[in-house]
């Protein structure tokens, strides 16, 4: 059985070069721009909403696996970090960081599972002075 052959349904004639019809006006736009017109810098980004990093804490930062109290879940308690921090908004960043779920009890960020070394690698990443790896 024989192909069909396609018709141009388009109705326009083909544009020049390789683009389509829809990008035909464009040459002409293009040729209008001065030369020698400044093109614009794209605006300067908003500052980061993040903390300053020299706030994570003074001291050490202990990260460390606990089992006991938690029905056999796993948890890594990250504690040792300022008190000035926005616990809540840094414990949503590491969640979203780690790829699992966070939560902060007395003044300390629970996150779900075993995430030792890759939470103290993020906070590494994050500007934590000292990061203590418990077990």
């Amino acid at each position: 059985m024989a192909k069909k052959k396609r018709e141009d349904k388009s109705g326009a004639a083909e544009a020049e070069g390789p683009f389509n019809a829809a990008f035909a006006g464009l040459a002409a736009l293009k040729k209008e721009a001065d030369p020698g017109e400044a093109i614009p810098s794209p605006p300067e980004p908003a500052p980061a909403r993040n903390e300053p990093a020299g706030k994570l804490g003074r001291g050490k930062i202990v990260v460390r696996k606990e089992k006991k109290g938690r029905g056999g879940k796993t948890v890594t308690r990250v504690e040792g970090l300022s008190p000035e921090l926005d616990l809540s908004e840094w414990a949503r960043r590491m969640a979203k960081a780690l790829g699992c779920g966070a939560t902060v009890e007395d003044g300390d960020i629970l996150l779900q599972g075993h995430q030792s070394d890759r939470a103290a690698e993020w906070l590494r990443g994050e500007g934590a002075a000292r990061v203590v790896v418990g077990s």
